[in-house]
């Protein structure tokens, strides 16, 4: 064979550490996000708070490349007393204050945030039922433990499945929001977040024989096993061990409800003025930091070993900035098309909402799927009608009988009206709701229809009935 050298020209992603930070801050609640910016500022003497209505220190001649990053600051806060229009009174219309720390927040489980992307995903009717089941067997920290022969013998006779059939569905499960969920053991958990890495990134693949082969022996055997188990040098399964060691073994623990009693701030406001719809970043909701001149001016005139502590965390100030100022730009870009897309919703209610996925969302504003998912996780947006998550905004959608569609809420909330208008002595069954639904157009099963009672609360007709 006749060797010779070439050259490829080849495109990756690289997962920097500012690009990790950028990420980081993007899913962070606007309380967690102010302890973050605290404990950077507590620990970089270059970051200090910047007092409101003060200009962003400008970079000193000389240091151009190492400047400050110019603040994204909040548009102002709407003028609600004044020149916005007043609300009319309507169904679920807020009558509040306007205060930054509104109502609390709703108690949301690790189940009810995997059944929110299975319904916004593309599943079949029977993929759908199947993916309720097996996200109804995993528990608190994330991982199905029961064995998926036992989970299809359960669901006889309402569903006849089989393992093999259930195994697509898991996959995909396994790819929602939080990575790592949905696995059976440790290994296979720590397996799933390192597929979701880029394939470049240092220690991946010798981290990932560790989680496939000797993981529940690591502690015992150190990395003098990990090398003869793996046959590699040492460094390398330093690399590997450091990053399973960034890696979170429950990943279902951080996604569970918030306490009882927790209150949200917002991180968008939204009003209506002269008849649009307007958002804006709440006051607040980008905190206020800025790197110091000072500190920033005395790197020229700086020892070298000195001058080299304050440039690194120069870079860090300016990563942080440049975190924030990004972080703010695509909330905001997001929280406005959501606007455009539910005005009715704000309008209306419940009843007016669209159907909205995540990947039309991202189509329309050129953005990866998971970037909104992380744009709208634990986030809060002030409304008329109150302070409500931004996960509301989203919903499946069913297509109607003149060519439309109607969103499973707008479904449930009219199922809830109907419900509520019925006679106490002849409550409506569910076939009866669902002949209701089809002669207004939308065309919904029997099945669909106690489904969605469900998970209203609602009782069954029986349980309904009212004598006297």
């Amino acid at each position: 064979m006749k060797q010779r050298l070439s050259a490829a020209t080849q495109q990756h992603l690289v997962l920097t550490p500012q690009l990790r930070q950028a990420i980081r801050l993007l899913q962070l609640s606007a309380t967690e996000l102010e302890a973050e910016v605290a404990e950077a500022v507590a620990n970089n003497p270059l970051l200090d708070w910047q007092e409101a209505g003060a200009e962003p220190a400008p970079s000193p001649q000389g240091e151009a490349d190492n400047g400050t990053v110019a603040e994204a600051a909040p548009e102002p806060e709407p003028p609600w007393e004044h020149d916005a229009e007043p609300w009319q009174e309507s169904p679920g219309a807020y009558h509040g204050d306007h205060g930054e720390t509104d109502h609390p927040s709703a108690e949301e489980t690790l189940q009810d945030h995997l059944l929110w992307q299975l319904h916004l995903g593309h599943f079949s009717p029977r993929d759908t039922r199947i993916g309720i089941a097996l996200i109804d067997a995993i528990d608190d920290d994330g991982y199905l433990r029961e064995d998926l022969a036992a989970l299809a013998a359960s669901l006889r006779p309402d569903l006849e499945t089989t393992p093999d059939e259930m195994l697509p569905v898991l996959h995909r499960i396994q790819q929602f929001d939080p990575i790592g969920v949905g696995a059976c053991d440790l290994g296979e958990c720590l397996r799933l977040q390192l597929r979701a890495l880029p394939e470049d990134t240092p220690g991946r693949e010798a981290a990932f024989a560790i989680a496939a082969g000797p993981l529940q022996q690591l502690p015992k055997i150190g990395i003098g096993g990990v090398c003869t188990a793996l046959g590699c040098a040492a460094p390398e399964a330093e690399t590997a061990v450091q990053l399973l060691r960034t890696l979170d073994p429950r990943p279902g623990a951080q996604h569970g409800a918030l306490p009882a009693g927790t209150y949200v701030s917002p991180d968008c406001v939204i009003w209506r003025q002269h008849g649009l719809w307007r958002a804006a970043l709440a006051a607040g909701a980008l905190p206020r930091v800025a790197i110091q001149r000072d500190y920033q001016q005395m790197i020229r005139h700086a020892s070298a070993d000195d001058a080299d502590y304050l440039r690194g965390h120069l870079q860090e100030a300016r990563w942080l900035l440049k975190g924030l100022e990004s972080r703010a730009d695509t909330l905001l870009r997001v929280v406005r098309c959501l606007v455009r897309e539910q005005a009715a919703f704000l309008e209306f209610g419940p009843q007016a909402l669209r159907p909205l996925t995540l990947r039309s969302v991202a189509a329309e504003l050129g953005l990866h799927e998971s970037t909104v998912s992380r744009v709208i996780a634990r986030k809060y947006v002030r409304t008329p009608r109150g302070t409500m998550p931004l996960r509301d905004f989203f919903a499946s959608g069913i297509d109607t009988f003149d060519g439309g569609s109607a969103s499973s809420t707008a479904i449930q909330d009219r199922i809830r009206q109907l419900v509520a208008g019925e006679n106490p002595r002849k409550p409506l069954s569910d076939a009866r709701l669902a002949d209701t639904l089809k002669v207004e157009g939308v065309p919904v099963a029997r099945r669909t229809v106690a489904k969605y009672r469900e998970a209203l609360q609602i009782p069954a007709s029986h349980e309904r009935v009212r004598i006297g």
